[in-house]
């Protein structure tokens, strides 16, 4: 059985694994021997020996040390109210001694605060209040530890006080009563404390798997900030994942060629070999955008997203259109991006939707850069108000670059419908597909680097 030490290094660790920092069994090892030479007397030296034991970076260090002072930080109990003159309840004394066999009734009658958070950190060790996740387990986990503590029997003994009928035994109980009110109280804190060592990591990332699969165009102004955060992680993830390597050797597929020539000094004998190799190159990426009202909270995000994923992709050159189609590559680059890509839909969104100019737009600005490694993004439903979809134009640039993937917020159902010109443009796409989501928005994204990067 683990020592209490040790079981609070465990929770220590526990919590440390709710807030995301990666510890590995080799570094509690590493903990606990760095405790055991320091000892426990000197709080700052205890901190400083387990991050550097724990944490690997800047930052596990922050999410660290704002681990360890939410988890070593005891608020003391509130003293409750002061015996009724002539109760003489607080000596616990009642016909039987009934409430002296009662721990937990003696700790509130004394309002012994020490021994009462001493017993409910106890209670909470063994009611696995460190297992709690959801907020819907709070008044739940609440009563497990009461009655860890002995809540049942204590209701047990008001119950009986009440009974006697003496004006006494009836003062003790509702002495008992209050402070019993007071204890709930103070457990109901515990646990707010206990969420935010051990669940605070689990709703933030309930929260975001909720908001990535919400509909971008029907994201509340509240969420905003967290929805941005979250384009910028997935961004990196994929930034990392493709980013690594220049060269990816193919393993099991040998280059003969190469080693029969390295082989030649060594009269033959192939002392080294060589692996076929791929060369990955960066993409060229054209992002279009409709920003018309119906469409421009998904645009925003599509283009927050290409403009994080800049590690991986070698020229990104972004176009914004409503009635007209313009260059907005600059102004991302010149301002924050946020008020940027405000800037854009103020500029040249919210208004009504023209394709078949903005494709002349474009053709005009563009269409002699597109060759066969530029992959173009289109991001639109594909509603032209009845003008000319030109057609033509799109048929040129498919042919031109080495891939046109068009995402439309749309269901598939409305393609063709009404105004929607989207059954005819799909003909000169290599992918069309629905992305009302950032969950459908990094997956596709992510197939284009995988499928469409040059080599």
């Amino acid at each position: 059985m683990a020592s209490p030490v040790q079981a609070t290094v465990e929770e220590f660790v526990k919590a440390l694994r709710a807030s995301e920092v990666r510890v590995s069994p080799a570094e509690v090892i590493d903990a606990h021997r760095a405790l055991m030479e320091i000892g426990y007397a000197d709080r700052a030296l205890v901190k400083d020996a387990l991050c550097v034991t724990l944490a690997k970076t800047e930052e596990e260090v922050f999410r660290f040390e704002e681990c360890f002072d939410a988890f070593f930080s005891r608020d003391a109990f509130r003293e409750g109210p002061p015996p009724r003159a002539g109760g003489g309840e607080a000596s616990g004394e009642t016909a039987g001694g009934e409430a002296g066999d009662l721990p937990l009734a003696q700790m509130l009658l004394a309002n012994d605060g020490i021994a009462l958070n001493q017993a409910m950190e106890a209670a909470a060790r063994r009611a696995r209040a460190s297992d709690v996740r959801l907020n819907t387990q709070r008044n739940l986990l609440s009563r497990r530890m009461l009655d860890e503590m002995g809540l049942r029997e204590l209701e047990e003994l008001i119950q009986r006080l009440r009974e006697m009928g003496l004006p006494r035994d009836a003062a003790l109980a509702d002495r008992l009563a209050e402070r019993r009110e007071a204890l709930f109280e103070e457990a109901s804190r515990f646990v707010d404390r206990q969420m935010q060592l051990y669940a605070r990591e689990t709703g933030r990332r309930m929260r975001e798997t909720l908001l990535g699969q919400a509909k971008l165009t029907a994201i509340e102004p509240e969420d905003m900030r967290q929805m941005e955060a979250l384009v910028k992680r997935m961004a990196k993830r994929l930034a990392t994942r493709y980013s690594r390597k220049r060269h990816r050797a193919h393993k099991g597929r040998l280059d003969v060629r190469k080693t029969i020539r390295r082989s030649m000094p060594y009269g033959g004998v192939p002392f080294d070999i060589v692996w076929k190799t791929e060369t990955i190159e960066k993409p060229k990426i054209v992002a279009i955008c409709d920003v018309s009202r119906s469409v421009a909270a998904a645009a925003q995000f599509m283009l927050l997203f290409l403009y994080s994923l800049n590690e991986v992709i070698e020229k990104l050159e972004a176009f914004a259109f409503s009635d007209r189609l313009i260059r907005v590559g600059d102004i991302l680059e010149a301002e924050e991006l946020d008020s940027a890509i405000a800037s854009i839909i103020k500029k040249i969104g919210m208004r009504p939707t023209d394709y078949g100019r903005a494709l002349v737009d474009f053709s005009e600005l563009h269409r002699d850069a597109i060759d066969r490694h530029t992959t173009i993004i289109i991001l639109g439903d594909g509603r032209s108000n009845y003008s000319n979809p030109r057609l033509d134009i799109m048929r040129e640039i498919a042919h031109r670059a080495r891939a046109v993937i068009w995402l439309n917020p749309e269901p598939e159902t409305y393609w063709g419908q009404g105004d929607s010109r989207m059954d005819q443009y799909k003909r000169f796409c290599h992918v069309a597909k629905v992305c009302n989501t950032l969950n459908q928005l990094e997956r596709i994204i992510e197939d284009v680097l995988r499928t469409y990067m040059p080599h």
